[in-house]
């Protein structure tokens, strides 16, 4: 009998790659066999939820599971073999007999994600930074351009980035021997495993300065202020963000740096309603208008505009204005304005409005 790999995990069948990558490392770190030695039943319900998650964290293995109910090579049976590691069975995460490529996050957690193969250099980057810009409507209608100060690290100007003092080289690291990674043993359930990992002194480059920069002590960046200009486009809406690249914090020792996330936070305006591209706003006019029919002004985002009341018009009447709504943000195109029409109904009338009133009211009943 197949098993639920979405019981397994406590997701629903609809959850998103996101919520069964959330729902699996929250169960491996409640079952992991190191917190619960000996505890064969934990131990069982770990080896299910890695299980379970090979299985749908592949989009072409959860569509085979969803489709047939299994993934295929025994993904599904919950057999026991007899495999190098502690009878835990490999056998429905092998693609076509060779590498043992779908096991994913498992064999990253205990292995770096190398699979024994060479360990890349992974500089260390600079940190990611966000800020808020907050704009008047009108500004989000047309577009604007917006100075902010940021204060970051950012690369050392004496030593440009590369943390060596003058004239000074850089050498290989003597922790990683120029790796820039160095092994670790750590314990599991499958015994003890030897980890490749960032090395910390040179941050993953294999070198280190041969004589530290004094401005920056060898980092190759200081904290400073600077401006920032934003570009910011026209149809931007309340909560979006503009992504700046390269424009957050320097790595370290000529890393490539960080990006700045601007969040915008645009102001309201009485007058407009925005829903996506579209704009809706409410007129009001007297009976006779609505009647008779009249010339009048819309204010719309891009300005005043002059609008003929058509004869006859209802209460709460919807009419459009194709194209005269917010401009779009990708560059191409307007959404449309929406007038809703409001009567005014007066409530203090002079004698001779009633007597035309009353004499019209006549008129219609005859």
């Amino acid at each position: 009998m197949s098993k639920d790999f979405y019981s397994i995990l406590g997701v629903s069948r609809d959850a998103s790659p996101e919520d069964i990558k959330k729902a699996y490392r929250k169960l491996s770190k409640e079952l992991h066999p190191d917190k619960h030695k000996g505890d064969k039943a934990r131990e069982q319900k770990f080896k299910e939820i890695n299980e379970a998650y090979e299985a749908l964290a592949d989009p072409q293995k959860r569509k085979t599971y969803d489709q047939f109910g299994s993934v295929g090579n025994g993904g599904s049976s919950g057999s026991s073999g007899s495999g190098g590691f502690g009878g835990f069975d490999f056998s429905g995460f092998s693609g076509q007999g060779g590498d043992a490529g779908g096991i994913g996050d498992l064999f990253e957690t205990f292995f770096g994600g190398q699979r024994g193969r060479a360990p890349k250099k992974e500089e260390q980057r600079g940190r990611d930074l966000e800020m808020r810009v907050q704009i008047t409507f009108a500004e989000s209608v047309s577009g604007v351009q917006k100075k902010i100060s940021v204060r970051r690290l950012q690369p050392c100007e004496a030593c440009r980035g590369q943390g060596n003092a003058p004239g000074a080289a850089s050498v290989p690291c003597s922790d990683c021997h120029g790796t820039g990674q160095i092994t670790r043993t750590v314990q599991s359930f499958f015994g003890a495993i030897r980890q490749s990992v960032q090395c910390n002194k040179c941050s993953g480059s294999g070198k280190v300065p041969e004589k530290m920069c004094p401005t920056c002590d060898g980092e190759g960046r200081v904290l400073s202020s600077g401006d920032v200009m934003v570009d910011i486009p026209g149809g931007i809406a309340d909560g979006q963000t503009i992504r700046l690249r390269g424009y957050g914090e320097a790595g370290r020792r000529s890393a490539s740096s960080g990006d700045l996330y601007v969040r915008i936070n645009v102001q309201t305006d009485a007058r407009f309603v925005r829903e996506g591209d579209d704009i809706h706003t409410s007129v009001s006019m007297s009976v006779l208008q609505a009647i008779l029919g009249d010339d009048i002004s819309v204010d719309t985002v891009h300005g005043s505009i002059a609008w003929r009341i058509p004869a006859g018009t209802q209460p709460a009447q919807v009419f459009r204005l194709k194209g005269k709504g917010m401009p779009s943000v990708k560059g191409h195109g307007h959404g449309d304005h929406y007038v809703t029409v409001m009567l005014k109904v007066p409530t203090k009338l002079t004698r001779e409005e009633r007597k035309l009133f009353e004499e019209w009211k006549r008129i219609v009943r005859s």
